[in-house]
């Protein structure tokens, strides 16, 4: 794998397309790990880019229209609405603005709806759930400003990374550290299947602590 450094222009962001989010969690000192309850709306959903934040007032999706007109593309959405669960507030209408503008994905801490149109258009929603409820677009909300996401802060060009497993978020100041140690991550971790191909075990590999005498017989 070849480390690739640059920190401006396209690769900065889909550099990382090519680890998990476990991996980058784990390369970050164990940190980024956004909510678990945020989950893909859509089986096979996988979304990386910088990220455009939405401070969003709940039940009322008017600043997401807004977000979709003005950021740039190769950008994640990242809105806070509250946790709101009684309307979705996104559908297929601003599914199709956001490709249509080369928005890369939304993250979204409350519902959304018209999951099958957007599975099929296969734009990457990561949501806590679903909805059919229907939003105002009446009262003006924030963009591109900090948001406290669960336990963690989120600024403008930070960088998302989400599929299956869950999402991870990587500080722009700190990302060319964390994908050096992603690649050497991933390069030890294929050494270790390697290993446990040619008959070795987790506990010989990984140096983990031994059983005692009596802890095997009571093993067997």
């Amino acid at each position: 794998m070849n480390i690739k450094t640059t920190s401006n222009g396209a690769n900065f962001a889909d550099r990382f397309k090519e680890f998990d989010p476990a991996t980058i969690y784990e390369s970050a000192g164990r940190s980024g790990m956004i909510d678990p309850s945020i989950r893909p709306a859509w089986s096979g959903a996988k979304l990386c880019g910088p990220v455009f934040t939405v401070k969003s007032a709940p039940g009322d999706n008017l600043m997401l229209h807004h977000a979709v007109a003005l950021a740039k593309p190769g950008s994640v959405i990242v809105a806070d609405i509250g946790s709101y669960m009684g309307a979705g507030a996104w559908g297929e209408i601003l599914t199709v603005a956001a490709q249509a503008a080369g928005v890369a994905g939304l993250v979204v801490n409350g519902a959304v709806r018209d999951i099958e149109a957007i599975a099929q258009r296969g734009f990457p929603v990561f949501s806590r759930g679903l909805a059919i409820g229907a939003c105002t677009k009446e009262r003006m909300g924030k963009l591109n400003v900090p948001l406290l996401f669960g336990d963690v802060m989120i600024h403008p060009g930070d960088i998302v990374l989400g599929d299956s497993d869950g999402l991870v978020l990587i500080e722009r100041e700190n990302a060319d550290a964390v994908y050096q140690a992603a690649v050497s991550r991933h390069d030890n971790e294929q050494k270790i299947i390697a290993e446990l191909q040619r008959g070795k075990t987790t506990i010989e590999i990984l140096n983990l602590p031994k059983l005692n005498d009596q802890e095997k017989v009571w093993a067997k």
